[in-house]
């Protein structure tokens, strides 16, 4: 049987699986609990047990002292409910509420998407894990003291790797670096996570998200997570890109349109031949503005380079767009040749 939690001050509740911690249950449930290492070491995910009963196994609580464990402290990311349970515990609403890590990360895979994408899997050290919003983004560091910006691909509830996709950029020498030197086990040190391109509290309000290029990656991220958090309203999914092979997880997308409610419009600009395309063509924005004479009542959730998210919201505020309603992550390229910014 399952045990509802009750999480004060909010009132937030959910229900926790038999053998499934508080903090992965709440993970399950769309509910932000802060964390850090997940293994009951760091005390990061540590609240307070106000009424209920908790197992830990055989697990000792390593992150607590005598005396919080006296004062009825407990580590959520091991803590299993065994009743029905109260806790105090603050819920993160806001990236302003996710701490900042600046962590080395071990490349676990690398995996060519395209001709010209690759995605990386980046493995925390010990175990650890970077706790953040599905949509946000890292910095990797480099030794120069510069920085090199992409998107986070994967959702919160999946986070044992760090997951990247990544442009090969003309005359850009760290994409360069990263296809054709960066190997398996390499180490890259990253900062993050940063970003205010989040999924907000949906309510009921049908989503659009409209990504170019690898703009999909953070929108990959926030669709995962909702499926996850069970958003039930329509979403809809405009990816704009050149040709067919620039829908480098093409199969990934169509795979969520067979879920109620979702629908996949892939968009080309550039078709060949080669392609035999019978899909939409054109402008991704444009092809919005087509499937929909009104956008008062939906949320358009955009990635991709600054001259489609502009044309967007300027199209899309003609249609009734609410500016608070329009969220944004454009992809920038620095013009140096070591600039390679963006996902």
């Amino acid at each position: 049987m399952s045990f509802k939690v009750i999480v004060e001050p909010d009132g937030r509740f959910f229900e926790a699986k038999p053998g499934e911690s508080i903090l992965e249950a709440a993970m399950h449930n769309g509910v932000h609990l802060p964390y850090g290492c997940r293994n009951g070491v760091c005390g990061v995910c540590k609240g307070t047990l106000i009424d209920g009963d908790i197992d830990y196994g055989d697990f000792k609580p390593l992150g607590l002292t005598t005396e919080e464990i006296r004062q009825g402290m407990a580590l959520f990311c091991r803590a299993m409910p065994t009743s029905d349970v109260l806790i105090r515990a603050r819920i993160i609403h806001s990236p302003e509420n996710i701490t900042i890590k600046n962590m080395p990360t071990r490349v676990a895979k690398k995996e060519l998407l395209s001709d010209d994408v690759i995605r990386l899997y980046l493995k925390p050290p010990g175990g650890t894990r970077m706790q953040f919003l599905a949509g946000q983004y890292i910095d990797i560091l480099l030794q120069d003291g510069q920085r090199r910006s992409f998107s986070i691909a994967n959702s919160p509830h999946d986070d044992e790797y760090i997951e990247l996709h990544i442009r090969h950029v003309e005359d850009g020498e760290f994409s360069s670096y990263l296809f054709n030197r960066l190997q398996v086990k390499d180490i890259l040190r990253i900062e993050g996570p940063f970003g205010q391109f989040y999924l907000r509290d949906p309510v009921k309000t049908p989503i659009i998200f409209m990504a170019g290029g690898t703009g999909f990656a953070p929108i990959k991220g926030i669709i995962e997570y909702a499926f996850q958090e069970g958003v039930g309203q329509p979403m809809h999914l405009y990816w704009g890109a050149r040709t067919k092979r620039d829908l480098y997880m093409d199969d990934l997308a169509r795979q969520w349109s067979k879920r109620p409610g979702f629908h996949y419009i892939p968009v080309l600009s550039d078709t060949s031949a080669g392609d035999r395309w019978h899909g939409r063509r054109g402008m991704v924005h444009e092809t919005i503005v087509q499937d929909f004479p009104s956008l008062e009542d939906y949320a358009v959730y955009t990635a991709g380079p600054p001259l489609m998210i502009k044309a967007g919201w300027v199209a899309f505020e003609r249609l009734g767009l609410p500016a608070d309603r329009f969220y944004s992550d454009a992809f920038t390229f620095a013009h140096d040749k070591l600039a390679d910014q963006g996902s």
